[in-house]
């Protein structure tokens, strides 16, 4: 009998791919089962099997628990019986009692074969996952197996992965038995149908595609350093050649736009813009808004935002269908982008200049040709003229020495009462709301002006109301709202885990 044991398991091991413990496990599982049917009530059965000699013993188990959680006799002691028995045992122990084992030849119930195959199965297709995922291939290439509400099961070998509705190309009109590529975004290891998530949509799969196509890329010649996409209408890359010799747009175009359509059409018809990058941030997004030119452009690197200036003619271009090609630029570049015609810009550039010029007058108590030269310069806050080196300003003809230490110290002074100013507005703010992540003194005060003094307060807002109170981009608003709700959910936490240690 223990030799038929040691048989099954290693035809079983051999036939499914997987190792012999994991046939052993299944094995073990099965003659506990068929164990617990003799008891009537619900009881902890656990099977060892040698795997050796393929001797097997079975054994009840009972779990030390405390008094007050012994709610189960059939499987658990209560920590008072331990004590009065003297068993030296501690909650959390396992006390065991030999069985007379079920007969192999008895397994033979359709129920024992299903417990075996079943495990053997979720090993096998572990397995195979494993296999997959140790190739360190992120693009699967396969066939529709079968649609479901809208879901597609794609099947590659054994492997099966599932392209949920919302990772579909919008319009693409999949069927089964197409051959179709995805990109493997995910292991869902707790799913009990296919296991590998994938997706139609996103930029990685973009890019994967570029690399199957373009082999400078997989050569490490030429490199993909953003993408976004619109999937199935419009998407763009970023890229950028390691070799001087190399163009990198040409490149990825390739002969008569070869390279490019074939990504095309696996993307349902796809326009893609490839773009060159740039080291330099400004020069980065005016390559990124083509075909748009670009008339002028200023850099806010506090807001990491950029206000982008172009003709009349060439807006409607620069913004694209529904603001496509702006979104896809901001995204891929990073950069906020705010676009605004030639006129527009101008404006607010001489409204800037003015209130530059409002604060140098007024703060500093110099007359308008200094604060003229001041902003014709560059200078944009007191922190710059207070603390910018010395040699810098020496530059400036127009300023002898007495000057520009006469400027630095009054810009010292004036950034002084600042802060003795802001702590006196900040005095009555929750110092949990002080000491969080991101906040500063000057918004804390900006949120006071607006009765925002608690974590709790700001925690409340919404982001767009956040957003009206204090100049915030829209993820920093949202990513400071975070911050000040963190203590709500370590809160909730403890309250559960308090209730666990009370049950």
């Amino acid at each position: 009998m223990n030799r038929d044991v040691l048989l099954l398991v290693d035809a079983l091991a051999r036939e499914k791919n997987v190792s012999k413990d994991v046939v052993f496990l299944a094995l073990e599982y099965a003659l506990a089962s068929a164990t617990k049917k003799r008891f009537k009530e619900e009881v902890d059965v656990h099977v060892v099997i040698d795997h050796e000699t393929g001797d097997y013993k079975a054994f009840r188990r009972w779990t030390v628990v405390p008094d007050d959680e012994h709610e189960e006799p059939s499987r658990q002691i209560a920590m008072t019986d331990v004590i009065e028995q003297n068993m030296g045992l501690e909650i959390g122990d396992i006390v065991e009692e030999p069985l007379e084992a079920v007969e192999f030849g008895r397994i033979g119930a359709q129920a024992a074969k299903q417990v075996i195959l079943q495990r053997i199965r979720d090993a096998e297709r572990e397995q195979i996952i494993n296999d997959f995922l140790d190739r360190q291939d992120n693009l699967i290439n396969g066939t529709v197996k079968r649609i479901e509400r809208g879901n597609i099961i794609l099947e590659s070998g054994k492997i099966e992965g599932v392209i949920p509705r919302d990772q579909v190309i919008p319009r693409e009109m999949l069927r089964i038995g197409d051959r179709v590529r995805a990109y493997v975004m995910k292991v869902d290891r707790q799913a009990k149908g296919p296991q590998l998530i994938l997706s139609r949509t996103a930029p990685e799969f973009l890019v994967r595609l570029f690399e199957l196509e373009v082999p400078e890329i997989e050569e490490k010649l030429i490199e993909i350093i953003g993408a976004a996409r619109d999937p199935g209408l419009r998407a763009k890359i970023a890229v950028r050649s390691n070799d001087p010799r190399l163009d990198a747009q040409g490149t990825c175009i390739g002969m008569r736009g070869s390279r490019v359509t074939a990504v095309t059409n696996e993307l349902s018809g796809e326009r893609i813009d490839i773009v060159l990058w740039s080291d330099d941030p400004a020069k980065y997004v005016i390559n990124a808004l083509a075909p748009a030119e670009v008339q002028s452009i200023v850099v806010d690197e506090d807001m990491h935002s950029m206000d982008v200036a172009v003709s009349e003619e060439n807006l409607a271009i620069a913004i694209g269908r529904n603001g496509q090609n702006v979104r896809l630029a901001s995204e891929m570049t990073g950069w906020q982008i705010n676009l605004m015609n030639t006129e527009d810009s101008q404006k607010k550039h001489e409204e800037e200049t003015q209130k530059l010029h409002s604060l140098f007058t007024e703060r500093l108590d110099v007359d308008d040709e200094v604060a003229d030269i001041l902003v014709s310069e560059g200078f944009s806050s007191l922190e710059e003229i207070a603390y910018v080196p010395l040699n810098e300003m020496q530059e400036i003809e127009a300023f002898d020495e007495e000057t520009i230490e006469e400027l630095r110290k009054r810009a010292r002074s004036a950034l002084l009462t600042n802060e003795i100013a802001l702590e006196e507005s900040v005095k009555d703010v929750e110092e949990a709301m002080l000491q969080l992540e991101g906040m500063s003194m000057a918004l804390a005060s900006e949120l006071a002006k607006h009765g925002i003094k608690t974590r709790d307060g700001l925690a409340d807002l919404a982001v767009d109301e956040l957003m009206e109170m204090v100049d915030l981009r829209e993820d920093q608003a949202q990513e400071l709202i975070m911050k000040a709700r963190a203590h709500w959910f370590a809160d909730e936490e403890e309250t559960v885990s308090d209730r666990g240690e009370n049950a």
